[in-house]
């Protein structure tokens, strides 16, 4: 099931008024509903995905309490390894078997070794990277003493499966989620407004700027041999936003959602592309996953509390595994390779110049266009169905071929899907002028808001219930 979806459209109007009808009996029977709830939006895909996520659950569950009571630091450690290996295995079987088998098979045949391998038909879990690492991120703050075990397994399970953020984040904390199942939740009609507000703002980055652009990025990377490098930058430039709208407005659907179920989520996006540097880009992206890899794998591992050398090694390892992360294709092992090396040069630059903090509004806009455009590069990996595919597009796109060419420039879909798009841009970042939580002063404010957003759903969007991206991670 799809939030963009008629189905969706029908199961959450029952949901919150099935929820709400239980506000005045005990906490369990909400949760209930919540858990069935869950299930069913999960079990819209396919079915035999619920197993998977009730054995993950069970599994935590058991650890966690587990490691809260074991008196022994090496007792912890055992059922804290047995978690990460479970919890791995099953992501590293699911999504990277295949991906794994298939390299090393191209890599014996280039020393001209020929290896009969076999592959396996999986099925891609749904969310299978984001509970996964929710989970995981449960057992390991217990092992630290940062929280205590819960004994509320209908708790747990909701927390790993609660429907709003399952399939795409964020990627939650138990210290911040699991206490809101555990507490009574009353309606409150300004977060409800609030999560219509989250909601119907969600709608329009989707559906009038993500799925508005991807038509004229999907024509350019299916012929990218009749591009010409003005179609190509565009192409590439377009992506840029299509991604940020896509998988940011996933997000505040989410937190919508959640809000008018009386849940707070995290923050996931904070208008990455003002950011002036690098590492303030991966401070404003995708936050819950930046921030879990930094608290769970570059702290760890040392973070810059060791040698220069050893803490570029860190960097690059953390982005390394934040490209495979998002897939199991070499395009995204590239992407973050490039996004590790932007660091190390970022940090190299700034030992060896002195950056002025107070810069000019002149040097912050130059700094803002150029982190976009490296990154926008690097999303030409990200997009890429293959590595070659990443080739071919640079080959031309640096062929320099500037030449005005309506038909080359518009692709094939015209003029028209043309100028919508870059005006969909525009109204992206007229969009920023919002207050920052969509909490309006006026009630009236939220109202007109909404109104003004379904109608320019209907005017511009509408391209049919396409996924959100990230669904395929």
């Amino acid at each position: 099931m799809i939030f963009n979806s008629i189905t969706f459209l029908i199961f959450l109007p029952l949901v919150f008024i099935g929820y709400w009808s239980l506000k005045k009996k005990p906490v369990f029977y909400q949760n209930m509903l919540l858990l069935f709830a869950s299930y069913i939006f999960y079990g819209w895909w396919d079915w035999r995905f619920l197993g998977l996520i009730a054995f993950s659950t069970a599994v935590d569950f058991f650890v966690g309490k587990k490691i809260n009571s074991s008196k022994s630091a090496k007792t912890k450690k055992v059922y804290l390894f047995l978690s990460i290996i479970i919890n791995l295995g099953l992501l590293g079987f699911f999504k990277y078997y295949n991906f794994f088998i298939h390299s090393f098979e191209e890599m014996l045949g280039a020393i001209g070794l020929n290896f009969d391998t076999w592959t396996l038909q999986i099925i891609l879990p749904v969310g299978i990277s984001f509970y996964t690492f929710q989970t995981l991120s449960y057992t390991i703050d217990i092992y630290k003493g940062k929280i205590k075990h819960t004994d509320d397994f209908l708790s747990f399970a909701i927390f790993v499966s609660f429907f709003p953020q399952l399939v795409a984040g964020p990627i939650e904390r138990a210290s911040h989620l699991l206490p809101q199942f555990l507490k009574e939740r009353h309606f409150n009609y300004q977060d409800a407004i609030t999560g219509v507000s989250l909601i119907a703002y969600g709608f329009f980055k989707k559906i009038v700027i993500a799925d508005r652009l991807a038509i004229y990025v999907n024509s350019i990377f299916l012929d990218i041999q009749s591009a010409n490098s003005i179609s190509l930058t565009l192409g590439a430039v377009f992506f840029s936003f299509q991604i940020y709208a896509d998988f940011s407005g996933y997000s505040l659907i989410a937190r919508g959602v959640s809000k008018l179920l009386g849940f707070d989520l995290m923050v996931n996006f904070n208008r990455p592309y003002l950011a002036t540097n690098i590492p303030e880009f991966w401070r404003r992206w995708h936050i819950s996953l930046s921030t879990w890899f930094r608290d769970y794998v570059y702290i760890p591992l040392g973070g810059n509390r060791v040698s220069i050398v050893k803490n570029y090694f860190n960097l690059m390892i953390v982005f390394l595994i934040s490209g495979l992360w998002h897939g199991a294709n070499w395009t995204f092992v590239i992407w973050g390779a490039l996004h590790g090396s932007y660091q190390l040069v970022y940090i190299r630059l700034k030992s060896t110049f002195q950056f002025n903090k107070s810069e000019s509004l002149l040097m912050k806009i130059a700094n803002i266009i150029l982190v976009f455009t490296i990154v926008t590069f690097s999303w030409i990996f990200f997009r890429a169905d293959s590595v070659p595919q990443a080739v071919e597009y640079l080959n031309k796109l640096f062929d320099f071929d500037f030449s005005f060419k309506l038909v080359q420039v518009c692709a094939e879909k015209g003029p028209l899907n043309l100028l919508i798009s870059i005006f969909s841009i525009l109204l992206l970042y007229l969009s920023y002028l919002l207050p920052k939580n969509l909490k309006f002063k006026k009630e009236g404010h939220s109202i007109l808001f909404i109104t003004i957003t379904i109608l320019l759903i209907i005017l511009i969007g509408i391209n049919g219930e396409a996924e959100f991206i990230y669904f395929q991670f």
